[in-house]
């Protein structure tokens, strides 16, 4: 099998467990925000989050769910104040702590961005059995980021609910989580 076949392969077997509901997917973890300080899903305990991976310099997919994930929040009104949005990078060699700060908050004033050591975003997206890699870019032009690009939610005592996929709208994000707010905690 080539090596770009394997890839396509372990990326359907993170959806398989994503999907199948028979893995453990998420938990807390500790990362690096925009001001440089240790934080994690933990301080967000009590509210939904809406936890996404993605990179600054992607295209076109990571600021139209970031779009659409702060718009859903806006949707949401009074309830909005109960959903954190924060986001990951899976590129913490370009995306710096401040940087990648003032990228989420173009999307919601409210958006975390975390980022950490190379190893440390590893270990959190195989938690959340995120696929992603570094694909170099033709003719030397640098590197994109191939990657998963869901919309994580979280509960309030801070355990997977589900995801949302690529270009959930607004509306129906705002949909599956007052459906969500409204069933009683496990």
């Amino acid at each position: 099998m080539a090596q770009g076949e394997t890839r396509r392969a372990d990326a359907a077997l993170l959806m398989q467990d994503l999907m199948s509901g028979k893995v453990k997917v998420g938990g807390d973890f500790t990362l690096t925000d925009s001001r440089g300080r240790r934080a994690g899903l933990s301080q967000y305990r009590g509210k939904w989050v809406l936890l996404y991976f993605g990179f600054t310099t992607c295209p076109d997919v990571c600021p139209t769910d970031l779009f659409e994930i702060g718009k859903a929040v806006r949707l949401l009104g009074a309830d909005g104040e109960g959903v954190q949005p924060v986001f990951v990078t899976l590129d913490p060699e370009r995306d710096r702590p401040a940087m990648i700060g003032e990228y989420v908050a173009s999307f919601h004033p409210r958006f975390v961005a975390l980022t950490g050591a190379p190893s440390e975003i590893a270990t959190v997206a195989a938690r959340y059995r995120v696929f992603y890699e570094r694909v170099a870019i033709p003719g030397g032009l640098g590197y994109t980021i191939d990657h998963a690009a869901f919309t994580y939610v979280i509960r309030p005592d801070g355990n997977y609910h589900g995801i949302l996929p690529p270009g959930t709208p607004a509306d129906r994000m705002t949909l599956v989580l007052r459906d969500a707010m409204a069933e009683p905690p496990p």
